[in-house]
């Protein structure tokens, strides 16, 4: 079940029956669960409350699955967010399918999708990368492996980190990258800072940053396609399309000129 990332007023309606109707309620942080369900006035009413978090043991897991099978209906909440996403409760997920126990997902906020929607960067294909290593040489070598991909990235981040993954950035990916750093999101204090990679690194480098932190890079730029590529493309493409369909359709997906994927597509129908 999601639970808002700020705003207490995000949850949403199936939230709350969710809460409460529950037979059991299970959180990454009891406290942060409990003062959520005084806000929207839901009663506990005797109710167990139990803690579901990174340090608990694998017997705290068998119990949660042991009340499943007794038919009782669980209700897991993180602290923040959406399940699953950077959260403990991904492990308890993967026991209770691999159980073939019933379950069911309340979706809702999720810091991720709600720092990609403010952004303004491409949203049609990107990735979640999680938190990048604390250590440097880890995290440069994380870096260095999303270089090239062709989505935009999105990564959680500590404000006392957030300094030194920009600058790594810089180094990774270049400083004319055009990135987003989000902060607070859905809160009093919530901040959206945008520019080039270069830029935003030099800014907080300045700054005493505090709160949540969402950092999210444009996808790389595209490599230039050679006449190999474009004819490999044209190869499969005339399999099913005419020479001008073929054409049209390398031109566009390769970002080449139009006239010359016609030249090349000539070429190779004739072979």
């Amino acid at each position: 079940m999601s639970t808002p990332i700020g705003a207490a007023r995000d949850i949403t309606l199936r939230a709350l029956d969710v809460l409460a109707g529950a037979d059991v309620l299970v959180a990454e942080d009891t406290r942060t669960l409990r003062h959520l369900m005084e806000i929207h006035g839901i009663a506990l009413s005797g109710r167990p409350l139990i803690a579901y978090h990174d340090h608990s043991g694998p017997g705290q897991m068998q119990r949660l699955l042991a009340l499943l099978a007794e038919g009782k209906s669980l209700a897991y909440a993180s602290e923040a967010g959406t399940p699953l996403i950077s959260d403990p409760g991904f492990e308890l997920a993967r026991a209770v399918a691999e159980a073939g126990l019933p379950m069911t997902a309340a979706p809702g906020p999720c810091a991720a999708i709600c720092a990609l929607t403010l952004s303004g960067l491409p949203s049609d294909r990107f990735l979640f990368a999680g938190f990048a290593p604390a250590a440097q040489a880890a995290r440069r070598s994380f870096l260095g492996e999303l270089a090239g991909v062709q989505a935009t990235l999105i990564l959680y981040e500590s404000p006392k980190r957030l300094a030194d993954l920009l600058a790594d950035m810089v180094t990774a990916l270049g400083p004319t990258r055009r990135a987003v750093v989000c902060r607070e999101l859905t809160k009093r204090y919530e901040e959206v800072l945008r520019g080039p990679l270069g830029d935003l690194a030099a800014d907080v480098a300045g700054r005493q940053i505090r709160g949540e932190i969402v950092v999210l890079v444009d996808r790389a730029p595209a490599s230039a396609a050679t006449e190999e590529d474009i004819a490999a493309a044209l190869d499969e493409a005339l399999q099913t399309m005419s020479v001008k369909d073929a054409a049209i359709f390398v031109s566009q997906t390769l970002g080449v000129s139009r006239k010359i994927a016609y030249r090349i597509a000539l070429d190779r129908s004739k072979e």
